[in-house]
């Protein structure tokens, strides 16, 4: 029977579409905010054949909470796995207990049990906001390093240097300060490099920071007799204060936070990060970003439609949609917002007549300390009932509601 040529003609303009498409979606991932790839042609060539690749990222639970930053390869995580390769996440709850100081410009303290314990509990679950849980294999790296005996560290530590350890840039900087570098610290990239023999992988992805980590892992995976894995990095994303993010410093959007306050968040990024937060936290066309910045001159324009790309990523199109007119309500409008917690304020004292303002807003967790609440007094950053104070001996009665605002997104009603 004969084969219709039509039928035979239209399968192959099919498999060469797909085949243009998987090209097209190799190129972005290994372009689009990346800062580095190693070996960038044999992955590439990895990408393009038959094999499925186990494509490893780690991420120690320093804090409760994941932050777009951190997001940024977690997103590229996804993009390996839309490709059909397979993803490995794992969690390092034995790591986080050790601290890598590849981010830090001093020591980083050693976590407890019992804090790693309660920062990981909702990992994986914030994870699988980005990544599809039925094709990830999740792991807690103390599975195997918990196993490891001196003898086993030992012999991996010979594979390494004093010099090179010392040619780490945050390592040579602090050790010039003569400030302390612990052992514990060295020991970190060897833990990082062992993950990736117990996956097995044959990619790792982090941030630059991390560089020298990821390049332990190919030479302890050559001492194990495994093929060195490439390596895909991708930049440190800056935080709402233009420092770098942190949660640490508090200038973080996390992807927990609720639709209105990751919109407000959002907004107040700013003006010279606008192209960067598009390109590394949004999944936007690198056409439509190059059009948004060129027809819309104003920040404030660009801004809206950056903080409603982020926000539906995580909530969804309606709530990233309400979160943007209750902003635009609010804050173009002059209008207080729809909902305000209340608190009630305790005391020690029996009786509390009178409290001072900036003591007021330490007891409301509006600020963090008696410290930060005078600052934020004298910089004209907090309101109470509407009106801005400088004074930071105001003193208010302890029977009266107020409703305080800190910012342009922080409000409370205390009594």
């Amino acid at each position: 029977m004969a084969i219709n040529s039509s039928i035979m003609y239209n399968v192959k303009s099919i498999k060469l579409f797909l085949m243009a498409t998987n090209d097209s979606a190799i190129n972005d991932l290994l372009t689009r905010g990346v800062e580095e790839v190693i070996d960038k042609a044999h992955l590439e060539a990895a990408l393009k054949g038959k094999k499925k690749l186990r494509v490893k990222l780690g991420i120690d639970p320093t804090s409760p909470n994941i932050h777009i930053g951190r997001a940024v390869v977690l997103w590229k995580l996804r993009a390996f796995q839309e490709l059909g390769h397979k993803v490995v996440f794992i969690v390092g709850d034995f790591t986080g207990l050790i601290g890598d100081t590849s981010d830090k410009d001093s020591e980083r303290p050693m976590l407890t049990e019992q804090q790693v314990k309660a920062n990981l509990k909702t990992y994986f679950s914030q994870a699988f906001k980005i990544l599809d849980k039925k094709k990830t294999e999740t792991h807690y790296n103390s599975e195997w390093l918990k196993k490891l005996g001196f003898l086993e560290i030992a012999t991996m530590a010979n594979l390494f240097g004093l010099h090179e350890m010392e040619a780490r840039e945050n390592i040579a900087v602090r050790m010039k300060a003569g400030k302390r570098v612990s052992f514990r610290e060295l020991m970190y990239p060897l833990m990082q490099g062992y993950d990736s023999v117990a996956v097995k992988a044959d990619v790792e992805l982090g941030g630059t920071d991390q560089r020298f980590n990821l390049l332990a892992g190919r030479t302890i995976q050559l001492f194990y007799k495994q093929k060195s894995q490439d390596i895909l990095m991708v930049p440190l994303m800056e935080g709402t204060d233009g420092r770098k993010m942190s949660s640490s410093w508090g200038n973080v959007v996390n992807i927990t936070d609720e639709p209105n306050n990751m919109f407000g968040k959002i907004m107040s990024v700013p003006d010279n990060l606008i192209e960067k937060y598009f390109l590394l936290a949004t999944r936007t066309p690198l056409e439509e970003i190059k059009r948004i910045k060129t027809e819309l001159a104003n920040p404030r324009d660009q801004k809206l439609i950056l903080a409603q790309s982020i926000t539906s990523l995580y909530h969804g199109n309606k709530s990233a949609a309400d979160a943007k007119e209750a902003f635009i309500n609010q804050f173009a409008k002059g209008n207080l917002p729809e909902q305000i917690e209340e608190k009630k304020i305790t005391s020690s004292t029996t009786h509390p007549t009178v409290y001072k303002l900036s003591i007021l807003l330490k007891l409301a967790g509006l600020a963090a300390s008696k410290g930060e609440a005078r600052r934020l007094i004298e910089q004209k950053g907090v309101k109470v009932d509407g009106k801005a104070s400088q004074d930071i001996e105001l003193k208010l009665d302890g029977k009266t509601e107020y409703l305080l605002q800190v910012g342009k997104r922080k409000f409370l009603k205390v009594k």
